[in-house]
Formats: structure tokens, C-alpha cells, sequence
């Protein structure tokens, strides 16, 4: 592993303080907690977490970038399908998890250009820090359009529009699955002060019939199971009257994810722009993900009653939507703006970067199944 950065006084403060709190839960448990608790409180324990306690999160300062940060012509792509979309139901557009507010302000200028202005635009998110940047930044970029612009704690009872969500799912609590070669749940225990990975028969009857629906792997196999994830998408389903679903994030059909040579499984630490594969490593300063199974958040979709319109990767979805389109109307004789965001598009597309891991799964209730971004290439039978 590199040499990686040293937080700030303040950053570690913080980081002792999550780690108590995770040691007492472990105690209060009986001296166990299942990994999705783990990280659930890694990431979310109320102003200690990663997503809630602060830190700087995104683009080169971050921990990680996502495709709004790297170019607007993601978001300008973007919203060529949501113009399509968003006139055949009520207009609203809900984001999940907005990030710095960047996906947000390059969709709204896009749209307006487009003449298909969302009637509101809500923002769902849990990270406090978060949200205020967002309402500081878009208050900047369009200050004319705020009164279209709401954050909400909770979903509606009742969806009217389109749902989107870019790199979501990921940040979702996972389960550890532990084949021995038998299945057992991988817990978070303590050594010591030091906690330590405990393994213990599976009891949740939910989690149970998840696992026995996987292949059966081999001796010392790891993986996860995110029934967060599929529970996301049922809450979802429920709650949409009329629309759609559109979620990009990285990862894979199932016979993939659960690929016998995947044996070490999907989990990942971010911190500072270094990939860290201990999840115990300075909680609530590093982000912590697991790769979407895509085969069941489609199953998931499908069950709660939607229509499951398309799959495809990143760079298919964006070419299908007209991103090379958009980048052939910039000036290449404006260097200072055509060379960095040509360099981005590539990012986004190339198939040894983010173009084949990223992937789009778009679901439709009381709308048109004719998508722009799913018309080529698209992969529901893999899944």
C-alpha cells in the first residue's frame, strides 16, 4: 500500500470518537454486529460518519470523483433522455444523492436550453454538509429557478416524474457472506480495542434465501449481498404513481459479481484518492462501497411491478443519448476548454476506465418504453 495522506488533528478526532462509538454498539451486541451495521454507522452515524460529519468528499480535494465532477457533458447527455422522459409524466425530477450539487446545476441548464424545465426538481440526500453545499451552489448557478428546487428528508408517499441516481446504490450497507465452503455472515467483533472479523450462521431468514439463490462457491470465498440495495428499489416501485427509474452506478450482472476468481469479493475503502482494502481503516474518514449486483436490483425492480426498460454500460447509454453529438459543438480550436473535456469524455467511454464497469438500468411505469439511451446495445439478457 502507498504511504497514505495523514489526516488533520480535527479529521482524527472525529475518527476516534466513531471508532468508540462502533466499539460500544459491538459491546452492546454481545460482543458481534453483522458488516452492514458496521458500515451503516461508518458511514451514516450522525455527525461522525463519512457522509455526515463534514469531510471534503468529491473532486481533487476528495476522496473520490464522479462523472458530473469531470465534465458537464455527462449531465447535458443526461438530460437529452429526461427531456424525452419528463414531458410524459408530471415534470418532477428527484435526485438521489447529489453529490456536490454539480450533477444538479449542469442538468437545469441543460433542460432550460432544451426548453424542458422539471416542474420541481427534489433533491434527496443524507449528508448535511452535503446539502448545503448544494443549496449554496445552485443558489449561485441559478438563483432564478430556486423556487423549483426543494430538498426533502424522506421520499413521498406519492412520485410523479423521474427518479435518477448516479453512484447511489454503491454507498448503500452490504452484507458479508463467508463460504467456508457453507455460507455464514461476516460480523465486525472486537480484539482487544482492535475490531476483528467474526464469522456466525446465517440467521435472517431474508438474507438466508438470498444466499441459497447464489451459486455455491467455493472454501474461502467472500461476497456481498446489499439488501439495503433491494430494498431501495421497492420503496422506489411502491412509491411511483407515473415515470421512471434511471441509476448508473459500477458493477455487474450476478454471474459475474459471483464469478468463482471474484473471490475476495467487491468491498472498497476510499480515502484521498487511494484505494484501502481494510474496512477498519480510520472510520468515518474513508468512503466505504461495494459493486452493485445488477441482476438483483433488476429482479428487485421487476417484483415491485415496474417495467424493466433497459441495461447497458456507461458508454453505451451516453453514446446512445448523443454525447459525441454534444462534444463535435464544441470549438476545437478553444483548447483551454475542448482538450479537458474531450480527455473527460474519454474517461467516461473507455472501456479500461469508466465506460464498461459503470452500467445504467432504467425502469418505466405508465410511460413509453422507447428510451434514447437504452436504443443500441442494450444487455437485459445478461442479467
Amino acid at each position: 500500500m502507498h504511504k497514505l495522506p495523514t489526516p488533520s488533528a480535527p479529521a482524527l478526532a472525529i475518527s476516534q470518537q466513531l471508532t468508540e462509538v462502533i466499539r460500544q454498539r459491538i459491546q452492546q451486541a454481545d460482543g458481534w454486529i453483522p458488516f452492514s451495521l458496521y458500515m451503516e454507522l461508518a458511514l451514516y452515524a450522525p455527525g461522525l460518519g463519512y457522509y455526515s460529519a463534514g469531510s471534503h468528499k468529491l473532486g481533487h480535494a476528495g476522496d473520490f470523483t464522479t462523472a458530473p465532477e469531470m465534465t458537464p457533458l455527462f449531465a447535458r447527455t443526461l438530460a437529452q433522455q429526461l427531456a424525452e422522459l419528463l414531458p410524459q409524466t408530471a415534470g418532477n425530477l428527484y435526485e438521489f444523492g447529489a453529490g456536490s450539487g454539480q450533477l444538479a446545476i449542469d442538468l437545469l441548464s441543460e433542460l432550460q436550453a432544451l426548453g424542458q424545465l422539471p416542474t420541481h426538481y427534489f433533491i434527496l440526500d443524507l449528508s448535511p454538509d452535503l446539502i448545503e453545499r448544494q443549496q449554496q451552489r445552485l443558489q449561485q448557478a441559478h438563483p432564478q429557478l430556486m423556487d423549483r428546487i426543494s430538498w426533502l428528508s424522506e421520499l413521498p408517499a406519492s412520485l410523479d416524474g423521474i427518479v435518477i441516481g448516479n453512484e447511489v446504490l454503491d454507498a448503500m450497507p452490504c452484507e458479508l457472506i463467508h463460504w467456508t465452503p457453507q455460507a455464514q455472515q461476516r460480523g465486525v467483533s472486537l480484539s482487544g480495542e482492535q475490531f476483528s472479523w467474526v464469522d456466525r450462521p446465517i440467521q435472517d431468514p431474508v438474507l438466508q434465501a438470498a444466499v441459497a439463490a447464489l451459486p455455491p462457491q467455493t472454501k474461502n470465498y467472500v461476497s456481498e449481498i446489499s439488501l439495503v440495495q433491494v430494498g431501495f428499489i421497492h420503496t422506489l416501485a411502491a412509491a411511483l404513481k407515473r415515470g421512471g427509474i434511471i441509476l448508473i452506478d459500477y458493477g455487474f450482472p450476478a454471474h459475474e459479481y459471483y464469478h468463482p476468481q471474484r473471490s475476495m469479493g467487491t468491498l472498497l475503502g476510499h480515502y484521498r484518492h487511494h484505494t484501502v482494502d481494510d474496512p477498519f481503516f480510520l472510520p468515518g474518514l474513508m468512503d466505504l462501497t461495494c459493486h452493485v449486483d445488477f441482476s438483483a436490483i433488476a429482479q428487485a425492480g421487476i417484483e415491485a411491478g415496474l417495467d424493466l426498460i433497459g441495461y447497458t454500460n456507461q458508454a453505451q447509454f451516453l453514446l446512445n443519448a448523443g454525447i459525441g453529438t454534444l462534444l463535435q459543438q464544441l470549438d476545437p480550436h478553444d483548447t483551454l476548454n475542448y482538450l479537458p473535456q474531450a480527455a473527460a469524455v474519454q474517461k467516461l467511454l473507455g472501456p479500461a476506465e469508466m465506460g464498461e464497469l459503470f452500467k445504467v438500468v432504467g425502469w418505466g411505469k405508465g410511460i413509453s418504453i422507447d428510451w434514447c439511451g437504452f436504443s443500441h446495445g442494450d444487455r437485459c439478457y445478461t442479467l
